[in-house]
């Protein structure tokens, strides 16, 4: 970010945090200690995100009305279930308690040429998702590769009522790019929309959070990030920001996934 030390920074990407556990193994007590983790002394993530099967727990923990929003995941991390399971699954979540739902596209028949295959999902999705219920889709941008098919994607997502796009599910090989973000980015501007940009998978560091937050303020405007406009999905990241804003940074961390 454009003339901010490191702290303000971190403090920054702490406010904007989907602090992600969808490690297949994940446990209630993992979620609870999410939670608890999820809220620090210098202030809260944005969220947590968390597979399906723990959101009511994490609404237990947390109450009704937490400032700590609830994310969770649908159609993911595959992208291949079928349209009325996935709104089937977004119901169910949303009655236990999420406040935002993360939906991975169907990117495999999109790679093959189905634009509908998109703009039917995400239709479909948006329709579950109402009041404050954010939906955040995920195009597997690491998978799609090829620019033109990023925008593409991030276009059709925009049209049919993404309230964000996001880059990754975190388990693919190709997470979060600045590449991709750039693209994508680009085709929010250019929609005129106001939606909102998730980084997810491989963000380790406040030093890595610093180069997503200056381009989005390069591509969008100064001072554009905030919680209703941009996210990081990572879980490694909190670490090295609690560092940074106790004034004992630690060293770059390696990309990882969730």
């Amino acid at each position: 970010m454009t003339n901010h030390s490191l702290k303000e920074t971190a403090a920054v990407a702490l406010s904007l945090l989907d602090l992600t556990n969808l490690k297949d193994d994940c446990t209630e007590a993992q979620i609870e200690s999410l939670c608890a983790r999820a809220q620090t002394p210098y202030g809260n993530t944005a969220a947590i995100c968390i597979w399906p099967r723990f959101v009511a727990h994490a609404r237990a923990v947390l109450g009704s009305g937490h400032p700590v929003r609830i994310a969770t995941v649908v159609n993911f991390p595959s992208g291949d279930m079928e349209v009325a399971d996935v709104a089937a699954e977004t119901r169910e979540a949303i009655a236990d308690g999420a406040d935002e739902i993360d939906l991975v596209i169907p990117y495999r028949k999109f790679m093959a040429g189905s634009g509908k295959a998109v703009t039917d999902m995400v239709a479909a999705v948006r329709a579950e998702c109402k009041g404050t219920v954010l939906l955040k889709v995920i195009l597997e941008t690491g998978e799609i590769k090829d620019a033109a098919l990023i925008r593409r994607a991030s276009e059709l997502a925009i049209e049919a009522g993404a309230d964000f796009i996001k880059t990754s599910t975190g388990k693919v090989a190709v997470n979060a790019t600045l590449e991709a973000a750039d693209i994508m980015l680009r085709a929010i501007r250019h929609s005129g929309r106001k939606v909102g940009f998730k980084p997810a998978g491989g963000i380790g560091s406040v030093a890595d959070a610093t180069l997503y937050l200056s381009l989005a303020e390069t591509i969008m405007a100064p001072d554009w990030p905030m919680p209703s406009t941009f996210r990081f999905g990572a879980s490694g990241v909190l670490d090295d920001i609690l560092a940074v804003l106790g004034g004992t940074p630690s060293a770059p961390a390696a990309a990882t996934s969730y």
